[in-house]
């Protein structure tokens, strides 16, 4: 077990310290478990998160840190399991009309009451084309009544299909039933904001001088790429049951530099790790190296914009692509953490879905190579034809450029393919794919809730994240229907065959989650595929 002997993070914890000296004194009072004097929790981040406006927010570091800020109508437990959050309590008819009863002592960290009318001018703010969030489909995706027509403009967003009963139950109507739409609202996007504060402020609302949130936390520093760090909130209805004090994310971009960070003690969880180092680190560290399965997919984007390569418009190329990548050399050399090489899309994990016959993915990479080999030829390029050069794409990371350096040989050695690797800082990387700046682009895709729709959505012509725009008209006639469908499953195996059939990405592996965590820190979400973790529900031991 590693040993920790740096205490230190902020000013703010030594304060935090001075103020509950007793309670290295005390036990847990569900466990019985000695508590340690430092309640602190610190984590490393990649990347500067863009934004903490619940709205604007469309990726998972900012989504880690909003989890703590704020809350959403429901939570989740450390199983994924859908539990009360702002709301108490929550019936619905034909899973068309959901009712929702607020906590009577909800507040924000100012005090005011969090009532239904902060819910309707959150989600109503998001939906607006006017506040240009990202994650906007997510509300239409959601099939409340007049998403739809007010992304497109032709309806007001005070016509949402959402409505105050009275300032504590929320009636929320839906176009269609959607049995799990509780776990759609745990995302940011439906978090309520203060409107108050989002008025006086605009922009700058989330600063910390500003910001006003109704989670466990509340926001104390953001010292951009270096550091974030945020407060217990005594406001927070169940504050009382909070036991960490302190939250500190530190930004470290080289993985090999956090490790060492790590095994300095200077902060309690570090994910992802270094790849191929999971087995050495679980031999080291066995109280603290795990590796859980993970509901996200690492893929490749084709550039299918007609302005694009043209030679990514066809799909015999873009199959000798996919089929001369062997996916085996990723998880089992190169990552070694428990992922699985993926062929399709949907995380195989995922409830209620099960992974459909691929055609290649039954092949032996031998097969795959000839007949890859056979398609770049045909299609007139390789060794003995027209030469063929991409540009690769890739956020900032060894992991990603160790993966897209070998897929880069695999292509050069068996295609006779030229791949230029370029590396970006995250917000600028996300600024060059949704922009169409690319020929080929490192992504992936994280669960925003567990069923399968989660992940297919993002394939329709017109998705906001098709930022390959990949496009079929077969596919969107599916996602149109599939989610009333009586058997969904059945649809995503549809997607997923025509995806293949047409190629419209690489697809590379299935996520495992690999992380090294504290063994002084308790309370960790081991069974929440979506890696959705509230720092509230954590609390740190005395070592022996």
């Amino acid at each position: 077990m590693k040993r920790r002997t740096v205490l230190s993070f902020t000013a703010a914890t030594f304060v935090a310290l001075s103020t509950q000296s007793a309670l290295g004194q005390e036990t847990h009072p569900e466990t019985g478990e000695p508590l340690a004097e430092n309640q602190t929790f610190s984590y490393r981040l990649l990347d500067q998160f863009p934004t903490l406006d619940p709205a604007l927010n469309e990726e998972t570091a900012g989504f880690h840190a909003i989890r703590q800020l704020f809350e959403a109508l429901v939570s989740q437990d450390a199983e994924g399991n859908i539990i009360p959050g702002v709301a108490e309590s929550w019936e619905n008819t034909d899973y068309t009309t959901w009712t929702f009863t607020l906590r009577e002592d909800a507040r924000w960290s100012n005090g005011d009451p969090v009532t239904t009318e902060d819910f309707i001018y959150s989600w109503r703010r998001a939906v607006d084309p006017a506040t240009a969030s990202p994650y906007a489909w997510y509300i239409e995706l959601s099939s409340i009544e007049n998403a739809a027509e007010i992304l497109a403009g032709e309806a007001d967003p005070e016509t949402l299909g959402v409505e105050a009963v009275d300032e504590r139950t929320l009636r929320v109507n839906l176009t269609q039933p959607l049995p799990f739409f509780p776990s759609i609202v745990t995302y940011a996007t439906f978090m309520p904001v203060h409107r108050a504060t989002v008025e006086e402020h605009g922009d700058n609302w989330t600063a910390p001088e500003n910001m006003v949130s109704n989670g466990a936390y509340v926001l104390e520093e953001v010292a951009l790429n270096e550091r974030w760090s945020a407060t217990k909130n005594p406001e927070y209805w169940d504050a009382d049951s909070v036991i960490i004090e302190e939250i500190t994310g530190v930004i470290i971009n080289d993985v090999n530099q956090a490790l060492t960070r790590w095994e300095a003690d200077e902060f309690d969880h570090l994910e992802p790790l270094p790849a191929g180092s999971f087995p050495r680190l679980q031999e080291q560290y066995p109280d603290e190296a795990t590796s859980i399965s993970r509901l996200c997919s690492y893929y490749y984007q084709f550039n299918q914009r007609p302005d694009a390569h043209p030679a990514l418009q066809n799909p015999d190329v873009r199959r000798a692509l996919s089929l001369a990548v062997d996916r085996d050399v990723i998880v089992d050399q190169i990552l070694q953490g428990g992922q699985l090489a993926a062929y399709n899309f949907i995380h195989a994990d995922t409830a209620g879905f099960t992974v459909p016959e691929i055609d290649y993915a039954s092949m032996t990479q031998a097969e795959r190579d000839a007949e890859a080999a056979e398609l770049i030829a045909a299609a007139g390029y390789g060794p003995d034809g027209e030469p063929l050069e991409f540009e690769l794409i890739y956020n900032t990371s060894e992991s990603h450029r160790q993966i897209a350096t070998v897929i880069s040989q695999m292509w050069k050695q068996k295609l006779g393919v030229d791949i230029t690797l370029t590396n970006y800082e995250w917000t600028t990387y996300l600024d060059l794919r949704k922009a169409g700046n690319f020929d080929l682009a490192r992504s992936g895709w994280c669960a925003d809730y567990n069923e399968g729709s989660t992940f297919t959505k993002i394939l329709r012509t017109d998705h906001e994240n098709n930022d390959g725009k990949y496009s079929n008209p077969e596919v969107d006639a599916i996602l149109d229907t599939v989610l009333t469908s009586e058997d969904p499953n059945a649809g995503y195996a549809e997607i997923e065959r025509i995806l293949a059939a047409d190629m419209g990405m690489i697809p590379i592996y299935h996520y495992a989650n690999t992380f090294l965590l504290d063994a002084t820190i308790k309370g960790w979400p081991y069974g929440n595929a979506e890696n959705n973790w509230y720092v509230k529900d954590f609390y740190r031991v005395a070592e022996e």
